[in-house]
């Protein structure tokens, strides 16, 4: 099992309708690709005030394989998306990691 994990620092002002949003309409269309086969998402508990809240995005995948056609068919499209509605609202990065257990 392949994990794709997104972690997103958006805003405190729009925190609430990011979260939303994901759930509503992001997540569902990444998951409507039929790559993934199933996902979480968690909230980073820290003290630290950055000005804005965390949250880790993991999506499953059976292989590599259905990642890399992920990346290479949809990913510019859904990032895309997020930028258009957020610009400049959040700071993201990826890992990719292999789930051994």
């Amino acid at each position: 099992m392949i994990l794709f994990n997104e972690t997103v620092s958006i805003d405190n002002a729009v925190a609430a309708e990011w979260l939303e949003w994901m759930k509503e309409t992001h997540i569902p269309e990444v998951m409507a690709t039929t790559y993934f086969v199933n996902y979480q998402i968690a909230k980073v508990m820290e003290d630290e005030d950055t000005g804005g809240t965390t949250f880790a995005v993991q999506y499953f995948a059976r292989h590599l394989t259905d990642l890399q056609e992920y990346h290479r068919d949809h990913d510019k499209n859904m990032q895309a998306k997020m930028q258009a509605r957020y610009p400049g609202k959040y700071a993201a990065f990826r890992t990719v990691l292999e789930v051994v257990g």
